[in-house]
């Protein structure tokens, strides 16, 4: 018996609901300031929705063109551009990190103690590139909140958000990082980390260019993305927009715009989100000294639908070739050890930017292996990942569809928007 393979298609009625689910629940209660919700389907943008303000206190409304901070929505970039350079040859994902940096030739892991009288123990194994796009390199980031090593990069100041207002760079991090104790060794856990801001070193050790230069060269000017940068100039500042903190009335960590005593968020009653950094003001008007891969970047919905619809098409934008469709396979595949999912690898089974159960992690992406698990209706293979700031994308290679959502509200995990997204966009599906 043959079976036709049905075409999937948008029903415009449902996808009416999205735009009535933000309404209500996001835009009329003030939990979120603005929202950009894009769905490109079939090689359009078959639905999109724009809502409330880019700048409450200056009551401008939200466009198309507003300029977000995407934060570790920067990852899968740098990540690509790292993977650039390996389709040149530069390099194999199985190398030693300390080939490209000597200093990390000896790098310990945590074993007892405190910064800065740690007791250590050699790793198990090397750290490799796999390691650093994988974030199983046994580095983490401060914000954690878990473990005598992140207090230290909280005490140091590593991977910090506020790190726009230092003098710091790429290899003055890289220098500190070298005294410091890796988390476990490397290969053998899953740990959200500084490792793609390390990525960012190794293309400007690889390339001899600055990342600020080689992303423009390789990607940004490729894919006509015309407003992603680290900073945002003063041409551009009226479509820039406001950032937000969730008001649970408690002290917050600056470092990290964290709470600093657990809370449940959803068992208190909010107050209207708290303006962290007026775009008038902000430190994004300059070009900072660190540029973060893992974090550092500003963009708009049109720009990072190019990099999305690239990724989509294996690798291709209009006329320019990014990568191959093998590279972006190998991205999207699975290298968590033994194949396991985030909730069997996780260091402590923590991470703000996306579900554990049933999820792997690739070359710079999130990767959903099993839906059951995950509980939740969407398809094998779907990757993306989201930012600080409420900011999430997905690509569905088996639908032919991205999914991106734009806001500016720190935590990112303050609100289950982006499992109820998942939900709306593909109870919008119909096959013919």
């Amino acid at each position: 018996m043959n079976h036709q393979i049905k075409k999937s298609n948008l029903s415009e009625e449902r996808l009416s609901k999205i735009k009535k689910h933000i309404t209500k629940n996001y835009i009329n209660t003030n939990k979120y300031i603005g929202t950009v919700t894009a769905i490109y389907k079939n090689d359009n943008i078959a639905f999109l929705d724009i809502q409330g303000m880019q700048d409450r206190e200056r009551n401008i409304p939200l466009k198309r063109d507003s300029i977000f901070r995407i934060y570790s929505m920067t990852k899968p970039i740098t990540s690509v551009a790292m993977m650039i350079l390996y389709e040149l040859g530069k390099f194999q994902i199985d190398d030693p990190v300390h080939k490209f940096i000597p200093s990390w030739k000896n790098l310990k892991v945590y074993k007892s103690g405190n910064y800065p009288n740690f007791k250590t123990t050699d790793p198990l194994s090397v750290m490799t590139i796999k390691d650093l796009l994988s974030h199983q390199s046994g580095l983490t980031y401060g914000f954690q909140m878990k473990s005598e090593v992140d207090k230290a990069y909280r005490e140091i100041g590593i991977g910090r958000m506020e790190s726009l207002n230092t003098n710091q760079t790429l290899s003055d991090m890289i220098n500190t990082l070298k005294d410091v104790p890796l988390e476990f060794s490397p290969s053998t856990a899953w740990n959200y980390s500084v490792s793609t801001d390390v990525l960012g070193h190794l293309i400007e050790i690889i390339s001899g260019k600055s990342f600020d230069e080689f992303l423009k060269e390789n990607i940004f000017n490729k894919l006509n993305m015309k407003d992603t940068d680290f900073f945002v100039p003063k041409e551009k500042l009226d479509r820039f927009t406001a950032n937000y903190l969730f008001n649970m009335g408690e002290p917050m960590d600056p470092s990290g715009a964290l709470p600093l005593r657990k809370v449940d968020r959803h068992s208190i009653e909010s107050g209207n989100p708290i303006l962290i950094d007026d775009p008038q003001m902000s430190l994004y008007h300059r070009k900072p000294s660190f540029l973060s891969g893992g974090g550092g970047l500003v963009s708009t919905l049109d720009d990072y639908m190019n990099f999305a619809t690239m990724l989509l098409n294996n690798g291709v934008f209009k006329d320019q070739q990014i990568l191959s469709k093998k590279t972006i396979d190998l991205m999207t595949s699975n290298h968590l050890e033994g194949n396991k999912d985030l909730f069997s690898s996780s260091h402590a089974n923590t991470v703000s930017e996306t579900t554990l159960a049933g999820v792997g992690f690739g070359l710079g992406f999130q990767i959903l292996m099993n839906p059951a698990k995950n509980q939740i209706n969407s398809s094998i293979g779907e990757y993306g990942w989201g930012g600080a700031a409420s900011t999430a994308f997905w690509i569905d290679p088996s639908e032919n569809l991205i999914t991106i959502f734009l806001t500016q509200l720190i935590p990112s995990t303050t609100y289950n928007i982006r499992r109820e997204l998942r939900t709306l966009v593909y109870s919008s599906l119909t096959y013919k």
